[in-house]
């Protein structure tokens, strides 16, 4: 049981550090979707729960339906026989590209401010209706998605090129984002690759075998990532050849040369 403790303990260290990494090398915390609140190590979940962190699905059917509505999203508001109204020329009004900003609110034409974040395209239709139609009779309307806003997600550890990456919304998952820093480097652990997520105070840790996914097939190890989300490469410790131990026969070699 003591074992157990101790081994909890030093998973939590060296999760807080992954985070405080994350958090100097952003300059800012995480995602605007996590609270304010301070993580502490005692609010440390390790998890395979698949309600936190679900298996990506090579194939997403009917994402559209089911997608919700995330800040730098861009859609469009067409409502038809009110080009007058919004400033079009043609029978089909729209209102132009709209961004949803940082803050996942959306300015509206003529109505303000309304927070869209987190719904879906019906819902917000729906939200922007009711609005719109205390000033006008729409007796067609609908809301289009017209661009993915980018995701960010942070690839730390012994990656190719560290940082942080931006994403598109159909490739949140692991394999992706390790791919976008240019794949695991000569020492790093890809059988242990560790992804992080805070959840308002809560700091969830799961962690997965990329080798399983890529040599084996294996589908439950390639998990969807978030905005935000920290994918962390531990280092083997292992001993590279061409840069542990040839630069010193090189040095031997020159100095060699040097003292003949």
């Amino acid at each position: 049981m003591l074992n157990g403790e101790k081994s909890m303990k030093k998973l939590s260290a060296m999760v807080m550090a992954c985070l405080l990494g994350a958090t100097v090398a952003m300059g800012m915390p995480g995602s605007t979707s996590y609270a304010e609140t301070p993580v502490s190590e005692d609010n440390v979940v390790v998890t395979n729960d698949n309600s936190i962190f679900k298996v990506s699905r090579m194939r997403k059917d009917n994402m559209l339906d089911q997608y919700r509505l995330f800040k730098y999203d861009k859609i469009q508001i067409i409502s038809m026989g009110h080009s007058d109204d919004f400033g079009a020329n043609t029978t089909t009004s729209t209102a132009g590209d709209i961004m949803i900003g940082v803050d996942g609110v959306a300015q509206i034409p003529y109505v303000g401010n309304i927070k869209l974040a987190g719904l879906t395209l019906s819902e917000a239709k729906d939200v922007i209706q009711a609005k719109l139609s205390k000033y006008f009779k729409l007796s067609e309307f609908n809301v289009y998605l017209k661009e993915y806003g980018k995701r960010k997600v942070y690839v730390m550890g012994n990656v190719e090129e560290p940082g942080i990456k931006e994403m598109s919304v159909d490739n949140m998952n692991v394999y992706a984002a390790i791919s976008s820093a240019g794949g695991v480097d000569n020492r790093g652990r890809s059988k242990h690759v560790q992804i992080l997520r805070q959840v308002d105070n809560t700091l969830y840790f799961r962690e997965v075998n990329l080798d399983g996914f890529v040599k084996k097939h294996d589908m439950t190890q390639n998990v969807v990532i978030e905005d935000g989300d920290i994918v962390y490469v531990p280092d083997s410790g292992k001993v590279v050849w061409s840069e542990d131990i040839a630069p010193y026969f090189n040095i031997y070699a020159v100095y060699r040369s040097i003292v003949k």
